[in-house]
């Protein structure tokens, strides 16, 4: 048997990730709570205290932070859809626009079905929060709508389709004038009424609070930090479940998979409703905090982007899309107003983006954490045991 070749790894090149996945995969359950909890509570801290050298100079390190918590979201579900069960989706960005349409519809004064009132589920206090499970109600529809007749197709043809789809959403919103006003957008979308005082009348989530550290991009990065939380407890024990490994067996060989009996389709079209919805919930964020909603957010190159978080992280593994997201969002914003040669390196994020790429497929295809998956629900419980039998023959 021959040695492997210094620095490599299968055939792959190694990387730190590597070694930090290993570390992570050799904790046991409480111990992999324990440094999470941690972990997500100093994230949650650094708006208030940005360490110097991670700052954002050229904009709000919280605005900064609130816009990465958006597309971590976004880049979960879109891992469950291209990671987890292999469907290349280009279109993504078409569930975000749902999402964000459906609470700028129903909450903005300039739309005619403005359903803003006084008091109840609509009133001006509670109307976003009644929007949020809308939204991903009618995302998770329109996946399903969209995955029912084209969840057949596979690679590039669905890839075109999926494309297509995303263009069809910005189209329709772009030439529904009477309905979403068109290029103009909707504006004065509701956000939540929290911690109204004489200082800021329309609370802590309002762009009024656009001093300090704990402005109104810190409070937004805190509510997407909670989600982020909800989500990754809801992906996890998916993936750990029925679905979870359907879905990994999909990914690797769908034939095989329907061979041995995996309804495949009806676990793609779980995939597609699922991560629509989780992208919907990102795009009622978005509306909430940007308070305005126009038909070039949603462009082909923004769902580009959402993929490029995907590959960067490491598909199939969700802490490490978070981590794409992260490099997507803060290295626009690190590098605005940063000039070279007379050239603003913030305008110049797809090409760094672009040669990122490049230089993963080449020297790194799987991401920067690449997924290791436990096929086996309890395959450490069982290891445990076959070897603790093995120790008690030899001592007999």
């Amino acid at each position: 048997m021959s040695e492997q070749t210094p620095g490599k790894w299968s055939g792959r090149l190694l990387a730190p990730g590597d070694g930090l996945r290993g570390w992570w995969s050799g904790l046991s359950r409480v111990q992999k709570w324990g440094f999470g909890i941690l972990g997500f509570a100093l994230l949650a801290l650094s708006p208030l205290h940005p360490p110097p050298f991670f700052d954002t100079p050229g904009i709000s390190f919280g605005g900064t932070m609130a816009q990465f918590a958006m597309v971590a979201i976004i880049a979960i579900g879109l891992n469950v859809v291209v990671g987890q069960a292999g469907l290349l989706d280009l279109g993504y960005v078409g569930f975000y626009a749902v999402g964000a349409y459906t609470v700028a519809l129903l909450t903005s004064p300039d739309s005619p079905w403005n359903q803003i009132s006084g008091s109840g589920a609509f009133s001006e206090n509670w109307a976003w929060l009644s929007c949020v499970p809308l939204a991903m109600a009618f995302t998770a529809l329109a996946g399903l709508i969209l995955g029912i007749p084209t969840l057949r197709l596979r690679g590039d043809y669905l890839a075109i389709v999926t494309l297509g789809f995303g263009e069809i959403i910005r189209l329709l919103a772009d030439n529904l004038s009477g309905i979403t006003n068109g290029s103009r957008g909707l504006n004065g979308v509701a956000y939540p009424r929290v911690g109204e005082t004489d200082k800021l009348p329309d609370g802590v989530f309002s762009s009024g609070n656009s001093t300090g550290h704990a402005n109104y991009g810190t409070w937004w990065f805190w509510l997407g930090l909670i989600l982020i939380v909800a989500i990754l407890l809801l992906v996890g024990n998916l993936e750990r479940s029925r679905v979870g490994r359907a879905w990994v067996a999909i990914r690797e060989d769908e034939d095989a998979a329907e061979v041995m009996g995996v309804n495949t389709f009806r676990f793609k079209l779980w995939a597609f409703v699922i991560g629509a919805a989780i992208g919907g919930l990102s795009g009622a964020l978005y509306a909430g905090q940007v308070q305005y909603v126009a038909p070039p957010t949603f462009n082909i190159i923004n769902s580009m982007l959402f993929l490029c978080a995907v590959v960067l992280g490491g598909q199939g593994n969700k802490l490490g899309v978070i981590f794409g997201a992260f490099v997507i969002v803060y290295l626009p914003n690190r590098l605005l107003g940063v000039h070279f040669l007379g050239i603003n390196l913030g305008d110049l994020k797809y090409l760094f983006f672009g040669l990122a790429l490049v230089v993963l497929m080449i020297f790194r295809p799987q991401g920067l954490f690449p997924v290791r998956q436990q096929l086996l629900t309890y395959g450490k419980r069982a290891r445990y045991l076959l070897r603790s039998a093995d120790e008690s023959k030899s001592a007999a």
